[in-house]
């Protein structure tokens, strides 16, 4: 498999200067307002930290390789440690924007690298999209994120359909359509910015508070990950995480051995 293959190069265009942007991709709290709770020293050769879950095993340790700012960082596993590197980009462009570019490199050969491959592409989309609505919607501000995930029966389409009626949302949202959580799940509303059908939803906040949401199944086979992250804007952001995010967790978990539209059918 050819080296163009084991490399993720994605950009989108975001709002903001490159001093402003900079700081989304490249500090602690930009990165933790549109990605997962992160530090970062800020300076070439710095500790940064991202803690995708509770745990010692959800916290992953790097170092800034590079850094040059506004215009390029390096985060990767340390120096001569082999293992991924994410390099990003800021470009400037007409009107108030920049063309934000993650190169993703380092992967390796082999099936388990084909998934990781194809996982990592799939949620830097899901992040990357996050980000944009961020910058839109919230640029300068911290957001505080609460990030429950649970593992539901496959395949994706059913677990993603499960997800939607579980939460009393439409089969086929839209853009500009306002959803509302249905009876028994925590609080969730909101506008709907875009939607990928059968695996993705990302809304505009207004109800546990102003923020950025998506729901996501990700995955394929018979183990499907459905997530439903929030990131809250205002002064009760951290209560609402404390409160909110266990009863999120909660809330997949018990969704999770519900039947599926498969078992349902009787296919």
């Amino acid at each position: 498999m050819s080296e163009q293959r084991r490399t993720i190069d994605l950009s989108v265009v975001v709002t903001g200067t490159p001093e402003q942007v900079w700081e989304a991709i490249a500090s602690g709290p930009g990165i933790t307002s549109w990605y997962v709770p992160t530090t970062v020293e800020p300076r070439a050769g710095g500790v940064c930290v991202s803690r995708f879950g509770p745990g010692d095993e959800m916290r992953v340790e790097g170092r800034v390789a590079e850094w040059d700012p506004p215009h390029r960082v390096v985060f990767d596993d340390g120096e001569g440690v082999p293992g991924l590197a994410f390099e990003w980009l800021v470009e400037a462009r007409d009107g108030g924007s920049c063309v934000v570019r993650l190169v993703n490199s380092g992967f390796g050969d082999g099936g388990p690298w084909d998934d990781q491959y194809d996982a990592m592409t799939e949620g830097w989309r899901l992040f990357l999209r996050n980000l944009q609505l961020h910058q839109q919607h919230f640029p300068g501000q911290t957001g505080t994120p609460l990030l429950p995930t649970a593992t539901w029966a496959g395949p994706r389409q059913d677990a993603w359909t499960g997800l939607l009626r579980a939460l009393a949302l439409p089969e086929s949202p839209q853009p500009g359509e306002r959803v509302h959580g249905g009876p028994g799940s925590p609080p969730l509303g909101g506008t709907v910015s875009d939607v990928v059908p059968g695996s993705r939803l990302h809304l505009l906040l207004d109800e546990p508070a102003p923020g950025t949401a998506f729901l996501a199944a990700e995955g394929t086979g018979d183990q499907i990950s459905v997530s439903v992250w929030l990131y809250v804007h205002g002064p009760e952001a951290s209560t609402i995480a404390q409160h909110d995010e266990p009863r999120w967790t909660t809330w997949l978990r018990e969704r999770s051995a519900e039947p599926t539209a498969s078992t349902v059918s009787g296919t």
